[in-house]
């Protein structure tokens, strides 16, 4: 499906099944203009991990489940569930008056069928699939998880934020997994106007009247979405001091990221806000080639790792205010039941540069070259690579350092290929730090081999702990795992973590209710 048809085809669903939202007679519509932190290609939630995609996505569709502020899972879409069997059977009911933007209730085979796209896509789905028996609707309202196995974990792995295992109508939910839907409907309290969308300039979503939120207060991505404004107008500035500027003279409403360098002016500009809405950012990280070339060797992972300076590559990326990034970090989001400092030796204690370069002679590493995708066109990565490179080549390695956009990265890294047929053998990366909670949702510590992100890490022994962990009910032995997980990933290194930021938003000052999580959205927002 082509770029132009995924997002202009759905122009009649922008006005089915109901009017767009229209103000009160003599009252301006209230727009709240904000400027993502990247244009948009695509708006299938599943079919990409684009943050930009999942903000969206946010916004048109919702979840059987959601998650709160502390990232617990509420219901959302469904009234609640019943467990069963042992843990084997979950029922859940959607609560009623759930409508899709086209005027089509929405029922539990839409349900069932949006699942199982989302379980083949996405790897925490993958795990649900590999326990499950049987997924039914046994009526309108009541879908049925019949499990071979228990998974206390389902609503939580069912409220996940990237892929989304959103709601689609069930002939949506038919399309290949891995190909884009070809229209743009939803039920979430937005809803897609087509006909307004300009590539690379705007993205407007208006107010869907006849969304029906939850009689409960709202906390993140749960509970009551009340919308406050009549439409929401995507706008596409590339150049951050230019977005910077149509902020402070009230051109535009929210900017998702600003820049670092930016907010002194900013914080300092008359009538703009800025604060972290994202209470858990991103984790920083250089992903490693774990098939092809040097850094399929494990030890000399160990040395990258080792040469790795995550402050340096913090300050890189945030500048000197140690309140927007947390360094050295682990293999699990700090703050949570998993995190632990197992193995926290390896980060928290650089070895000298003589020790490193010893550490990198007894590996038997003879100067084999490195490809280091680079991306400059993305400010963060960009940042930290430069610390990592430097770091690398410091210590000896043959770094063979590629500068490229970052959608050119995001082609050449699914190449298994050997380097001298374009492959490659690091890349950095962007982990939603939410997802870090626990190794259920932690997907890139895995060891899955050819069914794991790209690099691709193979660890029978990090899967079988992880298995363990899913199948235990003892909050004690998880705590044991989460240990044992993080000792072995330190020595595995399927990928090499550079730290934690939290990159702040900045918004006009009558901009009201914008809610805390781990995605900007735009429920509860007022413009006053």
């Amino acid at each position: 499906m082509q770029r132009r048809q995924l997002l202009l085809g759905a122009g009649a669903a922008a006005t089915a099944g109901g009017r767009l939202a229209v103000p009160a007679l003599g009252a301006e519509p209230k727009t709240l203009i904000h400027v993502p932190q990247a244009s948009m290609a695509t708006l299938d939630p599943v079919w990409t991990t684009a943050v930009v995609t999942r903000n969206a996505g946010a916004m048109l569709w919702e979840t059987l489940y959601g998650r709160d502020e502390r990232l617990n899972a509420r219901p959302q879409m469904v009234e609640g569930h019943t467990v069963e069997d042992n843990g084997k059977r979950w029922t859940m009911k959607l609560r009623e008056g759930l409508l899709f933007h086209d005027g089509e209730p929405v029922r539990a085979r839409d349900c069932v069928a949006s699942i199982r796209r989302w379980m083949k896509r996405d790897p925490i789905g993958q795990t649900v699939e590999a326990r499950l028996d049987a997924l039914l609707a046994t009526d309108d309202r009541t879908l049925v998880f019949r499990l071979n196995k228990p998974f206390a974990s389902l609503p939580y792995a069912l409220a996940k934020t990237q892929p989304t295992p959103v709601i689609m109508p069930e002939r949506l939910a038919l399309t290949d997994p891995y190909r884009q839907v070809p229209e743009i409907i939803g039920s979430g309290p937005f809803r897609w106007v087509a006909d307004e969308y300009v590539h690379g300039s705007r993205a407007v979503f208006a107010k869907f009247e006849r969304y029906n939120p939850r009689n409960e207060p709202v906390s993140f991505c749960a509970g009551g979405y009340r919308v406050m404004v009549d439409r929401v107008e995507w706008r596409f500035i590339p150049d951050p001091a230019t977005a910077s500027s149509a902020l402070i003279n009230g051109e535009v409403d929210w900017l998702d990221q600003p820049l670092p360098d930016l907010l002194p002016l900013l914080r300092r500009s008359r009538g703009v806000n800025v604060e972290v809405l994202d209470n858990y950012g991103t984790f920083g990280a250089m992903r490693p080639n774990c098939l092809q070339g040097p850094t399929a060797n494990p030890a000399i992972r160990r040395v990258m790792l080792a040469a790795t300076d995550q402050v340096a590559c913090m300050t890189a990326a945030m500048g000197e205010d140690r309140s927007l990034f947390r360094a050295p970090v682990g293999y699990f989001l700090p703050g949570t039941p998993s995190a632990n400092d197992a193995g926290m030796e390896a980060v928290r204690n650089r070895p000298s540069l003589t020790e490193l370069k010893r550490m990198l002679a007894a590996t038997g590493y003879a100067g084999e070259r490195i490809v280091l995708m680079h991306p400059t066109d993305q400010s963060f990565y960009h940042a930290m690579t430069s610390v990592v490179a430097a770091g690398l080549r410091e210590v000896g390695f043959n770094l063979d350092e590629q500068s490229m956009d970052w959608g050119t990265v995001v082609q050449r890294r699914a190449s298994m290929e050997p380097l001298d047929k374009g492959g490659w053998s690091m890349f950095p990366a962007g982990f939603p730090a939410a997802e870090y909670r626990d190794p259920i949702t932690a997907s890139n510590v895995r060891g899955n081999g050819r069914d794991a992100w790209f690099g691709w890490p193979d660890d029978p022994e990090i899967e079988a702990m992880r298995n363990t962990w899913m199948d235990s009910t003892d909050e004690a032995e998880q705590q044991r795992l989460d240990r044992q997980i993080q000792q072995r990933a330190f020595e595995r290194v399927p990928f090499i973590p550079l730290g934690q930021y939290l990159p702040p938003a900045a918004f006009r000052r009558n901009i009201t209710g914008l809610l805390k999580g781990a995605v900007p959205v735009f429920w509860n927002a007022q413009k006053n």
